[in-house]
């Protein structure tokens, strides 16, 4: 939009300027034509007039000549006035032109620059909000993340828990099952134990007995030898 209004702008400018060069022109070409002066009475009339008046010929030619260039120097010089003039008047239109161009163009430039600082506002706000709406999911995924972990740890320790009780539990019944082998062993030593101290008391009273025997047998063979 600002392009459009500055461009109308600088076309009615430019118009207005080439208006007034137009006028101008036409203004010079009252005075000059192609370099030839215009004349601006009938000459030839006047000769004519002037030599009914009884001037003579080259007089009256001289006269005609005079008045014809007092004419045009006139002219000339209230067209070069008036040119003058109509530049000063072109170059005050053109420089308000600018002027009213350069007050369009900076107060479309600020309206831009205002439309684009809001522009930019708003996506930063939408940014923001999205990058909002991104940290609450990701902490959202961070919780899940943690909850699944914990259940996993928790169903891991139960786990660990279980097996720990039955790893004791096995414990105590192998602990049980050694302390009664370790009785019955304890019990069937002292049996042996017991077995071998009646043994031992056996042989004790066997050799004794065979001793007094042998002692008993050889006193009645001492006797009958003496």
């Amino acid at each position: 939009m600002a392009a459009a209004i500055a461009r109308r702008g600088g076309w009615s400018a430019a118009a207005s300027l080439i208006g007034g060069i137009y006028q101008i022109r036409e203004i010079s070409s009252l005075v000059k034509a192609e370099g030839r002066r215009a004349f601006l009475v009938d000459t030839l009339a006047l000769v004519r007039k002037l030599e009914g008046q009884g001037v003579p010929s080259k007089q009256a030619e001289a006269i005609t000549s005079a008045i014809t260039d007092v004419l045009n120097d006139s002219l000339e010089t209230v067209a070069n006035s008036f040119v003058k003039a109509e530049i000063q008047k072109t170059e005050m239109v053109q420089d308000a032109n600018l002027s009213k161009f350069k007050s369009i163009i900076e107060a479309n430039l600020s309206k831009f620059k205002s439309e684009v600082q809001s522009s930019q506002d708003h996506h930063f706000s939408l940014l923001q909000r999205e990058t909002e709406k991104l940290r609450a999911d990701i902490e959202k995924m961070r919780s899940e993340l943690r909850y699944e972990v914990d259940k996993v740890n928790a169903g891991q320790r139960l786990d660990l828990n279980l097996e720990r009780g039955r790893i004791r539990d096995e414990l105590a019944k192998q602990n049980a099952e050694t302390t009664d082998l370790t009785t019955k062993l304890d019990r069937e030593i002292h049996a042996l134990r017991a077995q071998l101290e009646a043994a031992k008391y056996d042989v004790i009273k066997y050799c004794i007995g065979t001793l007094v025997s042998i002692s008993a047998v050889g006193l009645a063979v001492v006797r009958i030898l003496m």
